[in-house]
């Protein structure tokens, strides 16, 4: 029971600032291009994981670069996506697409992993799709179905970024380790792109968007990490996805989004779905 509480604490506070960062995108987006938004949130967010691993006397040197260099550059590319798909797309909405991971877990794991899944994992996924239809499916004679195909990438590339991780801690390797090169890879890419950019000057209120971007992602980040270190997996699996809730909830109060009713329902079964194949997969392990 002790267990459950720790991982539902930390999982509570994941979740909540997950849904903050995904806020701060949102703001941030008025002022800022997606690749400029990823670089400020990795950049930031790596000045803490650096200063984290020297206190806690984490190396730096890995055996496993190349995994490494898979798993930051696949979450690069999610993270870019994500962030388009949250300029563009009700809050909640981006990031119901986005936790379409578990998912695409579902259908990437006997693929990467050599894992078999029964047929009712094949089944949720397929419930889960449906969600997915419903969400996109009063916006399909409009431009904004560009930006939910993109959300819906942004969730295939961080199931495949979730089982380089998985990958990562069957080799034992520490989670500071694996974030550092996610977000240094991520701060170097980003930059790349915005050489070919119009890069905008924060003003103060601006930076402060920033900051809380970078912050928010960061202690997120420790947060997660640390409720699957304490806690229970599949409670944790389940307890992810209150960052829907929490972003439904801001996207309605910060920004008057409305949700229709097909929108609601989509979520809800990307909920249940991703729930279900999360803890089948947990039980795999």
């Amino acid at each position: 029971m002790l267990k459950l509480q720790k991982g539902f604490q930390w999982m509570l506070i994941a979740t909540f600032f997950f849904s903050i960062m995904g806020a701060t995108v949102k703001l941030g987006s008025i002022n800022f291009s997606a690749a400029e938004l990823v670089f400020y949130r990795s950049a930031i967010s790596l000045v803490f994981i650096f200063f984290l691993m020297k206190i806690n006397k984490v190396a730096f040197q890995t055996n496993y670069l190349i995994l490494h260099m898979k798993r930051s550059l696949v979450g690069f590319v999610s993270l870019l996506l994500f962030f388009y798909a949250i300029s563009h797309l009700p809050l909640s909405t981006a990031v119901s697409l986005n936790y379409t991971s578990p998912l695409f877990v579902g259908i990437l794991m006997p693929i990467i992993l050599n894992r078999k899944l029964n047929y009712k994992i094949y089944s949720m996924v397929f419930v889960g799709f449906i969600g997915v239809f419903l969400i996109l499916k009063p916006t399909f004679s409009s431009e904004i179905i560009y930006a939910g195909i993109v959300g819906v990438f942004s969730g295939l590339g961080a199931a495949i970024a979730y089982l380089y991780v998985t990958q990562l801690g069957q080799l034992k390797e520490p989670e500071l380790r694996t974030v550092f090169y996610f977000t240094l890879v991520s701060s170097i890419c980003s930059a790349f792109l915005l050489l070919g950019q119009e890069i905008h000057t924060p003003s103060l209120s601006n930076l402060k968007v920033l900051l809380y971007l970078g912050a928010s992602a960061t202690i997120a980040q420790i947060a997660i990490t640390r409720a699957y270190r304490v806690g229970n997996t599949l409670g944790n699996a389940s307890l992810s996805y209150l960052t829907i809730i929490f972003s439904a909830l801001i996207g309605v109060t910060l920004f008057k989004e409305t949700l229709d009713f097909l929108t609601i329902v989509g979520i809800f079964l990307i909920i249940a779905s991703g729930i279900f194949v999360s803890v089948k997969h947990s039980r795999l392990k």
